[in-house]
This record gives structure tokens, sequence and C-alpha cells, in this order.
């Protein structure tokens, strides 16, 4: 056996704050085997990252140790001093964190902080050399153009690029284990699957150790060898990845891969979710922490805390899983080894998905619509071009419909919704909401207008006023609309609020008190104040957990039901569209390539690009990846400049079946297997080839 090159061994953290502690972990214990990959897995708050943090001693303020040890090459990190630790951080452990912007400094050169750890840990390297590595690392991770980039800022690159420079960061002194918190969460597929290839690569080529911290259950089937779930600040589950998602024994695990939108779209119901929200953990629970929120859980479950092994279950196994010894779990009524049947599992109730069909009224109509914004050069210079984000889009949205809009980052999806929310102005074409163009409106029936179309921001956070309490933020809509008076406006806010499933009582508190699936709410419930006719959702789910991201699916579903929405739905996550949507378009740097109904795109994608997007998703079936893998055609390459986009056909510079033609004529729209399926390609897939999400 090799010996593990981490060990940690019943690991608790507590976190003092002026009023109260938090116990993030109690007694975890895992083990990481020189060059393996280990996936921690859990809802937000569960000790996923506070785990990782906990390995390098990075705790937040008020965090410190209070029991156990983490073990690294034979030294213990929870007890080494501060100069020990400080030599192991960036050396032989590398750290990439959930969000490059904000762990990059932005006052140095993408460069100099490359360099930087080779010139702390490397005593005898020079300037010269070790920024001539920089550059080396730079290019080995995939960076375009990475003697020009090291002048860079952060601030002057995209997302994606930013994610490069922290794992090359973490890379250049070529450590034994890399620690990854969340490092494609809201990045769109293509650059996801791109950072994730990436890692594995160097994986490979320097025989290192990972750590992937990440809620995207899709990610963890691809690129690990073992998974721990964490729930509530403990291990609920331990095995290989295969055995895990073939045979998932806790039913925490069970419920949320059934939490999953690709289960529902199989399904064409709703998404199931778990009841209830984790335990804030000010004071350690009693018996199984998961009890709550479980619908097998017993008197027993709610007085003992089950212990973490393969110890005998309910069901009459010994909790071992054939050809997975080390499938360990912590519950006393675990799921069978044996699959039930669909009427034996208890989960909430499913209903329909709902049903787009039937002829219905064009509310939102978009002709050959255009934007173009100024590239600027220094405060006395003149413009230096422009860029186009929109270039030409036309299409229609039925009322009481969602339309989904995909595609990835700078295609143009966000700057389209702006300009449907009324917050751009489009360069060229018209926007037609019932038959009329609100630019020809007269001023007090443009400001009647607004109130029929809200937008629902992605970042709930930074669109709340964080000095304004919920109640005065759900009001201000309807005091700057003359809506009611102030008992009618209470009343209606207390509506709203039991409308998205949160207490009345929320209206005296601010919104950093709410978790981000509760602000989300906020958000929806803020967008629908004025009783809108149409919601432009702006990734509205993109980085939340995969059961709070069913609870506002769910929740988003049903007020359509109720209130007869129709939502302009704008998202990276191509399967949460494939659930939600009825038809979906697909955008490429300012084009829309593809549209139709939903499930016709992505059984039969006729654009070669939408096909590339299919298969560069992460299926949450390791199983399914591998039977599939032969036939899967990621996309490859960056997308062009929308500053210089290229002629004739904009996605030709990374087309498999490009031809001259595509370099000097842009592509018409048609409809080669009719049924409302339109694309814009002068070689569309008329047959389908791979598979699409599996």
């Amino acid at each position: 056996m090799t010996e593990p090159l981490l060990t940690i061994d019943e690991l608790s953290v507590d976190i003092v704050a002026r009023d109260r502690t938090v116990h993030a972990l109690d007694s975890v214990s895992l083990s990481l085997a020189p060059g393996e990959a280990l996936g921690i897995v859990g809802e937000s708050g569960s000790g996923k990252t506070m785990t990782a943090l906990g390995v390098l001693g990075l705790l937040p303020p008020g965090g410190r140790v209070t029991g156990g040890r983490v073990l690294f090459d034979g030294t213990d990190l929870a007890a080494a001093p501060a100069p020990v630790l400080q030599d192991v951080r960036g050396n032989t452990v590398g750290m990439v964190f959930q969000d490059p912007l904000t762990s990059l400094n932005p006052t140095m050169t993408i460069g100099a902080q490359v360099a930087e750890p080779l010139l702390l840990h490397r005593p005898g390297i020079g300037r010269r050399a070790a920024w001539a590595r920089a550059e080396e690392m730079l290019g080995l991770v995939g960076m375009p153009r990475p003697a020009e980039r090291m002048k860079a800022y952060p601030h002057q690159l995209s997302g994606g690029m930013r994610q490069r420079v922290a794992i090359a960061m973490a890379l250049v002194c070529e450590p034994k284990l890399l620690i990854a918190d969340e490092p494609t969460t809201a990045l769109d597929v293509t650059t996801q699957h791109q950072i994730l290839e990436l890692v594995d690569e160097l994986r490979d080529r320097l025989g290192m150790a990972l750590i992937l911290v990440t809620h995207d259950l899709g990610v963890i089937a691809h690129r690990v060898d073992r998974v721990a779930v964490m729930y509530a600040g403990r291990i609920a589950e331990q095995a290989g990845v295969h055995g895990l998602f073939a045979r998932p024994r806790h039913r925490y695990t069970e419920a949320l891969f059934a939490a999953l939108p690709e289960r529902a779209a199989e399904r064409g119901t709703a998404l199931h979710t778990i009841p209830g929200l984790p335990p804030a953990l000010t004071v350690r629970p009693t018996g199984c922490r998961f009890a709550p929120r479980c619908g097998f859980a017993t008197q027993e479950c709610r007085t003992a805390e089950p212990a973490l092994g393969v110890g005998d279950g309910d069901d009459g196994s010994d909790g071992s899983d054939e050809g997975d010894e080390g499938h360990a779990f912590a519950c006393f009524h675990p799921v069978p080894v044996e699959p039930a049947s669909e009427a034996e599992v208890v989960l909430p109730e499913a209903v329909p998905a709902g049903d787009a069909s039937g002829a219905r009224d064009v509310l939102l109509e978009l002709d050959a619509l255009v934007k173009e914004f100024p590239l600027k050069g220094g405060p006395f210079s003149r413009g230096r071009g422009t860029v186009s984000a929109v270039g030409g889009v036309s299409l229609e949205i039925r009322r009481g419909e969602t339309f989904g809009m995909v595609g990835e980052s700078g295609c143009g999806k966000t700057t389209l919704g702006r300009i449907v929310a009324g917050l751009e102005r489009p360069t060229g074409g018209a926007v037609r909401f019932e038959g009329r163009d609100p630019a020809e409106l007269s001023r007090t029936e443009r400001r009647a207008h607004r109130r029929r179309v809200q937008l629902m921001f992605q970042d709930s956070s930074a669109a709340m006023d964080p000095r304004m309490r919920v109640g005065e933020i759900l009001r201000e809509p309807l005091v700057i609309q003359g809506v009611g008076s102030r008992g009618e406006q209470d009343r209606l806010v207390g509506e709203l609020l039991d409308a998205v499933g949160l207490p009345r009582g929320a209206v005296q508190r601010y919104p950093h008190e709410f978790s981000g699936g509760q602000r989300q709410r906020l958000g929806l419930a803020r967008a629908l104040t004025l009783s809108p006719d149409l919601v432009v959702a702006d990734e509205p789910v993109s980085a939340l957990d995969v059961s709070v991201q069913a609870q506002i699916l769910n929740l988003m579903r049903e007020l359509q039901r109720e209130r007869g929405l129709t939502y302009l739905f704008i998202s990276h996550d191509l399967a949460v569209v494939r659930h939600l949507a009825d038809t979906v378009g697909v955008m490429y740097l300012g084009k829309l390539v593809e549209t139709g109904p939903a499930e016709r795109v992505y059984a039969r994608p006729l654009h070669p690009y939408t096909r590339g997007l299919l298969d560069t998703v992460n299926v949450p079936d390791p199983q399914a990846a591998l039977a599939h893998a032969a036939d899967r055609a990621p996309l490859r390459g960056e997308a062009p400049s929308a500053a210089a986009p290229p002629t004739g056909c904009r996605f030709r510079t990374r087309c498999p079946v490009a031809q001259e033609v595509c370099a000097t004529t842009e592509p018409p729209v048609s409809t080669p297997d009719g049924a409302g399926h339109r694309v814009a390609c002068h070689f569309p897939l008329t047959e389908r080839v791979g598979a699409a999400t599996g």
C-alpha cells in the first residue's frame, strides 16, 4: 500500500464571532494518495471549502482548529508554526481559489504575480529566470500570447484567462498537491472544459494529487477518482466515483442526485427538492444532521448519530459494495444496494413540468437587432472602432413561454437581455412588445411599459442596496410607480414574500442576512413587484448549489403557471435550460445561430456550434461519459474578438466542417427538419452524430 500523501484525521474547526461560535467542521477524516484526485461535494455551508482551507491553515477570522491532525508528507500542518506553513503554501501545496479576480493583486502585473512564488520559495533563482519560468508556465496553462499577458493586469483579462493565471501561480513551483476550490463556478461550459482538461493534463505531467471542491456533480463525475460527500460539517459518504454514482447509499447523496436538472428532463417533471435548510451549526445537532430533511428518518436518527463506516444497514447488506470496498456512509437507513422501484423511492412529489404546445400570441419580437459599443482609447484620443455585441438578431417570444438563451461568455446574451429590459438602446433594428416599439412610445406610455418588463440579475447580492431593509427594497418599485397607499404596498410586499416562500418577518432584515438562495428568491420577488408580463432572468442560478437551484427553478415555473409569466432565461448551463425552456436560442459572437423547440435542439442539434456545446457538457454519470467519449467532439480554441469578428460565418474559425464559402458569405437561415427548428449554417448537421447530454 502506498503511504498517503495527505491524511486529515478527526479535524474539527470552530469559528468564533462576537456573539456566537460556529462549529464548522466536526471530526472530518480524509486521506489522499500521491497522484490521486479526490472530489468534495455538498451544499453551501457543508464544510467543503473549510476543509480545503483547513489543510493550509487559511481559516477565516475567528477560525481555529479545536481538534485533529492534518498530516502532509509527515508534517502535522494543524500544529505547525507559521514559518512551516509559509514554506508549504504555494510551494509543495498549491491553491486555486473560487474567485480569481479577488485572489489576484490588482496592483501587480500578471508576470510579477506568477513569478512571485518562485522568488519566495526558490532563493537561488534570479528575477530574470523567474520571469522566464513564469512566461513558460502561462504558455503551459494555455494562455494565448503569454509574453504580452505578462505585462497585463488582472482587470484586463477575461474570467477564463484569470483562472488560468491562478492555476499558473499555484503550479509554478510544481507542488505535490493542488487544492482547487470551485475553480469553474460561473464559467461557461467551454471555458470550464478547457480549465479542467488543463488541470488533468498538468496532473499527469507533474504526478500531482488533487482535491477538487465543487457543487457541480457533472464535474465530479468526470474528473476525480474518489468522492467525499459532506453535510453540516461532517462526512456523510465516501466512495469511488463510479460506485457513488451507480449506488449512492446515504439518503442525502440520493437526494442531491435526484435534484439534478438532467434527471427531471428525462422524466419531464419538476425538479425534486430537499425540504428545509442545513443546520446553522451554532449548536452541535443531536442525532443525524440530515434527519430534519430526510423522508426516512426515525426516532433513532433524531437521538443517535450514525458513524461513518461500512457497518450493517437495515437493508440487510454489510454496507460495502462489490468492487468498491471503500464505500462508507453514515446512515441508519441507507439506500438499498439493489435499486428500488420508482414507487419505493420517497422523494418530494413530482409535478408535470408544463407544456408549451398550442398557439400563443407573440409577446416580444426582435427584428434584426444590432448593438455596438465604441472602443475608446486614452482620455485625449478618438474612438478606435466598435465591439459587435449583438449582430442582427431576430426572434419571437410567445406569451407564457420560457425562451432559453445559451452560449459562451461574451456571445451577447446579457447585452440582448439588457436591451429587452430597456437598460441599453439598440444601435439598429427594432424591439417590439405586443407589436409596438418602446422607443416610439410617449413618455407616459414608456413609464407604464417599464412595469411590464422586469430584470432578474445574476448577482442578487450586488443588485440590492445593502443599506436598505428587504421591505424597503420590495416597496421601492411600488413607490416609484405610485402604486397604492402605504398599507396596500405593505400588503403586496407580504403577498410577494408568501409567493417566493420567505417569512413576512424578512421585511425587517438586510440582504446580507440571507443565504444565496434566499437572496435569489428576493430578487425574483422584486422582479414580480409590479406584476410584469415578461421577466428577463440573467444567469439567476449559475452559482447556486444543485438543491437550492432546484428550489428556485421550481418556484419560477410555479409562478409562471400562476401568473401567466413569460421568461427570457439567459444561462450558460445547458442542463438547466433544457429543463426549464420551451424554446432555445443559441448565440455565438453576437449572432443567433440556432433556435427551436428545446427537445429538438438538444436531441438533434443542427449547428456545429450547438453540437460542440452539448458535447462539452460534463454529464453527471461517469459510465455514460466513458461510453460516449469516442463520439463527443468538445469545442476547442478561443472565440475571436467581437471587435474584429470573422467575415462570413463568425464560427468558421472553430468549425470542424467549414469550407471556403463560410469565409465569404454569411450563412442563410433555413429549417432543414421543420417544426420551427431554424439554423444559420451553410452545412447544417442533418444527421445527429455523437451524444448530446447523455
